[in-house]
């Protein structure tokens, strides 16, 4: 080799030596490049929680958000705006605070309709995707399912995409069939998919795994059921603050989502339906608003979702909702997913280098979302959160409502650093050094 060749060479090697660390700071403070161009300082401005100082003197460095994102403050000032200034029924009179009320519930659903890219006559208020997918299986399935029908789920799923298809079995004699995963690739076993797709009514899958992070390929799975005419519903709740869930092109008959985990409030979140399958539902919940006309020889409906949306509106919550997806909105999510992954696997990355340490997953995966679930040989998991909960840093641990997925895996529970869009790779370098800290003295 000519010295040209080996100075390449050379130099080539001490590229491939610098830190990640170092390379990610540099592609994530660049705001001109094309990788990132997100404020991220100015970001964290908008969430007066993060300033917020334990009662042990650190600094909250917040690590919970598949569990529930912070709130921007135009968030709660949009809640606190309804209370102060127009607290009222929505949808029962014609006083001006109850016609405010109304204006503002309704041009919320219009915003976060849009925003999901589908029509309000699409979309369903409820009390979050667990009620979500409860209104599918009691609003859907009740009605159109029979003994022996198929519903197939995976061993990916919430306990809440999980529970009431077992319900159901014991109510109806459907069938439900479980999809494993590969124990290697932390992947559908896509073969194990298509076995049992025969003969199937309903395909329930999660769209990112709140566990693993792995954003399960919906597309294919989508087009597959649809070939066998079975209807598809997605559990959005992980997938919705990662990217944008465009309802009307996806194919899906039912989307369930959440908003406390895209800068939303809690006790609020929704179900996207298709025309044709809302035709096909009957009511979930009976009472107030959900009515035609009630007399004592009995009743009739409301038709669409309005059949639905029983007793009083979620109005303060809807109202802040669509402040969140308005706030959303000024972000391309492409952007926001490159930044937290990038976070997110070099955290991953840098777990793997502590002796003792396992990480479930891959969070090197492209559509890896920001979740990272690890365990240490030696540490229990719920002792592992109280010791980086001491260091200010705040995880979930616990079998995450996926007792099947933990089964699978062989463990119990496992802990789990999840990061969005308000994180920062410094807090993760701060992250890494104090679990390598706790691992060195405890483990």
């Amino acid at each position: 080799m000519d010295k040209h060749g080996h100075f390449t060479a050379t130099f080539l090697n001490c590229l491939d030596n610098i830190s990640h660390l170092l390379i990610l700071r540099c592609l994530i403070a660049d705001s001109r490049g094309q990788v990132m161009s997100l404020d991220i300082e100015a970001i964290r401005a908008d969430f007066p929680i993060l300033d917020r100082v334990l009662p042990n003197g650190k600094k909250l460095v917040y690590f919970d958000n598949a569990a529930t994102s912070q709130k921007p403050q135009v968030v709660i000032d949009a809640m606190s705006r309804y209370y102060e200034e127009y607290n009222s029924n929505a949808h029962r009179a014609n006083h001006t605070l109850a016609d405010e009320a109304t204006t503002a519930l309704e041009e919320a659903r219009s915003k976060i309709s849009r925003y999901f890219g589908t029509t309000p006559e699409n979309m369903i208020y409820t009390s979050g995707a667990t009620e979500a997918i409860n209104l599918v299986a009691y609003g859907w399935a009740r009605y159109n399912l029979q003994r022996d029908d198929v519903v197939v789920v995976t061993e990916m799923e919430h306990h809440a995409d999980i529970v009431p298809w077992q319900e159901l079995n014991k109510e109806k004699g459907i069938e439900v069939r479980y999809v494993p995963i590969n124990s290697k690739t932390f992947t559908l076993d896509m073969e194990a998919f298509e076995v049992a797709l025969e003969d199937a009514k309903l395909v329930c899958v999660v769209h990112t795994s709140n566990v693993l992070g792995i954003r399960n390929p919906v597309e294919e799975i989508i087009e597959k059921s649809q070939a066998v005419g079975a209807r598809v519903l997605l559990d959005c709740a992980q997938g919705a603050p990662h990217e944008r869930i465009f309802f009307d092109n996806m194919g899906a008959d039912f989307v369930a989502i959440s908003a406390h985990k895209m800068a939303g409030p809690t006790g609020i979140g929704c179900i996207l339906v298709k025309s044709d399958a809302m035709a096909e539902m009957g009511p979930f919940m009976t009472g107030g608003s959900m009515i035609r006309r009630v007399s004592t020889k009995g009743t009739t409906f409301q038709e669409g979702h309005a059949m639905f949306e029983t007793g009083t509106p979620r109005i303060a919550e809807a109202i802040g909702w669509g402040a969140a997806v308005e706030w959303l909105s000024q972000f391309d999510m492409k952007e926001v997913h490159a930044h937290i992954h990038d976070i997110s696997s070099w955290t991953a990355d840098q777990m793997l280098e502590i002796p003792g340490i396992r990480v479930f997953g891959d969070p090197n995966h492209p559509n890896s979302s920001g979740a990272v679930s690890f365990l240490h040989d030696s540490i229990q998991s719920q002792d592992l959160a109280i010791l980086l909960d001491e260091g200010g840093f705040a995880v979930r641990t616990g079998h995450h409502c996926a007792q099947p997925l933990m089964d699978a895996l062989g463990v119990p529970s496992t802990n789990r650093a999840s990061f969005w869009i308000y994180n920062t790779l410094d807090e993760a370098q701060a992250f890494v050094e104090h679990l390598r800290y706790v691992c060195e003295r405890f483990a």
